[in-house]
């Protein structure tokens, strides 16, 4: 789960409704015919500006980007660093033998490990990152979308709510409060846009130009494999993606190949110290 998404809405919900609690009535922000209009006129204008196929796919993406757990650029570094060992060691065709959950990287480890043309392996690859990009987009549309009709639904709903104010206008003692449920509306509208909907399109933005930062640390790290399967020269050209200041050493990255070598001879040191002993 993104803790700090969470963080916020739940702290901003908070804040808002403790403000509302010592300011007054809770039952005064309560309006069921002013949230019909606002949520049912945003998701009717949303069915109206996209497929149905690509609002269940914005809700999806939306929530499986809340709950993955994000992968950061040094992990990918990290893997492309130990494909070029492999590579080195013990031929390019072997990286075929690696598996990763990341679909991106496996087609480009596929690739690579084909002795593919480097032409095609960067049409390919930069297709694949192009297509992303575009899917990516429209899931953001959706809910800056939805930011948008909110408000206007609620602005919508306050005319009504005036309208019948209006209509009203010889019993006085009825203005003040037919006024206030015809305010709720806007209120209802401004919330979602501003708490919901348009902080989620940030963030499914901001997840995507990480996701397109990994894969074109993917896409640099396959064509370099192509090239020259150096590890200090594979780290220079990958690390130039990530700041100085979070930047990983290369005897880090080294430091970390060897222990996860030695944590791996240890089982078989231990068959053959036991094949030793009958």
């Amino acid at each position: 789960m993104d803790k700090t998404s969470l963080i916020g809405i739940v702290s901003g919900l908070t804040l808002i409704l403790l403000a509302i609690i010592l300011g007054g009535d809770m039952h005064n922000f309560a309006n069921l015919p002013g949230l019909m209009i606002v949520l049912g006129g945003t998701v009717a204008a949303t069915l109206l500006t996209f497929p149905f196929s690509e609002v269940r796919s914005a809700f999806r993406g939306a929530w499986y980007v809340f709950t993955r757990e994000k992968q950061t650029a040094e992990n990918i570094i990290g893997q492309m660093l130990d494909l070029a060992k492999i590579s080195r060691n013990q031929g390019i065709v072997r990286i075929s033998e690696v598996s990763s959950d990341s679909p991106f990287m496996q087609r480009a480890i596929n690739l690579v490990a084909e002795a593919s043309d480097e032409e095609l392996i960067r049409k390919i690859l930069r297709n694949e990152i192009d297509a992303l990009k575009a899917r990516h987009f429209e899931v953001q549309d959706v809910f800056r979308k939805m930011g948008t009709y909110a408000p206007a639904f609620g602005l919508l709903g306050t005319l009504i709510g005036l309208i019948q104010m209006l209509s009203t206008l010889n019993d006085p003692a009825s203005i003040g409060p037919a006024m206030s449920v015809a305010l709720l509306t806007t209120f209802y509208g401004s919330l979602l846009s501003t708490m919901i909907f348009l902080p989620i399109a940030g963030k499914l933005k901001a997840r995507t130009l990480a996701e397109v930062m990994h894969l074109e640390i993917i896409y640099e790290g396959a064509i370099a494999l192509l090239q020259d399967n150096n590890q200090l020269t594979l780290y220079e050209r990958l690390s130039s993606f990530v700041p100085a200041s979070e930047r990983k050493s290369f005897n880090a990255f080294r430091n970390a190949q060897k222990a996860e070598a030695r944590k791996n001879s240890r089982p078989s040191a231990k068959k053959a110290a036991a094949r030793g002993t009958r």
